[in-house]
Formats: structure tokens, C-alpha cells, sequence
């Protein structure tokens, strides 16, 4: 895992895998004695995967609650910094 994800499995962070049909998902996580290996299966649907083009994606709370629920979602477009102005 860290010559292709260039990550330390030990760091805390989680890692996710989906099988190819996109209806499984595997959760690995070291919690300081041990990895937890975790599996979901959805039973309909399937995972809608964000696009990753360096490999890893790093997803907030709400965008890993819509995965795991087998929910689509796309990130939203960054916002333009605004300035006010005098009226």
C-alpha cells in the first residue's frame, strides 16, 4: 500500500477499496494495536466513486456518509473569492 498510494498505512488515516462492479467497499485502519479490516456490501445499487486522478481522494464526513449509503455525489465547484464593496 505505500509504494502505490504513497501513504503510511499507520498514520491513522482509512483507506478504501471498491470491487470493479462497484457494490463492495473494504475500510483498512490501524487504531494503534491492530488494522481493522472492514467490509460493506450494498444489496442494491452501487458506490458512486469519486474520480481520482493522483490515486487517493481525501473525502469530508458528508461526502463518506453519501458514499457508504450507495448515494451519487460531485464535489462542488470552488467558489470565487468575493471582496464587498461600498454601496
Amino acid at each position: 500500500m505505500q509504494g502505490v498510494l504513497a501513504a503510511d498505512p499507520f498514520c491513522g488515516h482509512a483507506f478504501v477499496f471498491r470491487n470493479r462492479r462497484g457494490d463492495r467497499l473494504k475500510l483498512l485502519l490501524w487504531d494503534g494495536l491492530g488494522f481493522w479490516l472492514i467490509y460493506r456490501r450494498l444489496d442494491q445499487g452501487r458506490l458512486h466513486w469519486p474520480r481520482a486522478d493522483t490515486g487517493a481522494v481525501e473525502l469530508s464526513t458528508a461526502q463518506w456518509a453519501m458514499l457508504v449509503e450507495g448515494r451519487p455525489w460531485t464535489p462542488l465547484p470552488a467558489l470565487e473569492k468575493c471582496l464587498p464593496t461600498l454601496l
